[in-house]
């Protein structure tokens, strides 16, 4: 099983997780995060003035995906997030040794499962 952090544009949300119901993926959760990358924050103006944000918005989404749809869900991922623009975004993948549902005590797949 793989963790899969998914750092994006707020826009691209209802597409990523649109694309990942159509595989199978159900169980996620989402996040409102600010940081920066290579874009090292953004100007804006408001009111005329000019302001430096060091940090942009982002949405980050994690969820947990059993190793055979794992390169399906990065595809569709990336398809339903890329604009081609800095400041798309970073998948970050992580093993997992287990999933423990607590109500049943079920371990592994067992606990995605529905």
């Amino acid at each position: 099983m793989k963790l899969l952090t998914i750092i994006v544009r707020p826009e691209k949300i209802s597409n990523i997780t649109a694309a990942l119901y159509t595989i199978g993926v159900t169980g996620m959760t989402i996040s409102d995060v600010r940081g920066h990358g290579i874009q090292k924050g953004v100007k804006t103006i408001y009111r005329g003035v000019e302001y430096q944000t060091d940090f942009v918005t982002k949405c980050k989404i994690e969820t947990v995906v059993n190793d055979a749809i794992y390169e399906k869900a990065i595809e569709v991922i990336i398809d339903a997030s890329r604009t081609g623009q800095v400041g798309d975004g970073k998948i970050f993948v992580t093993e997992v040794l287990d999933v423990i549902r607590i109500r049943t005590g079920q371990h592994g797949q067992e606990a995605l499962d529905q």
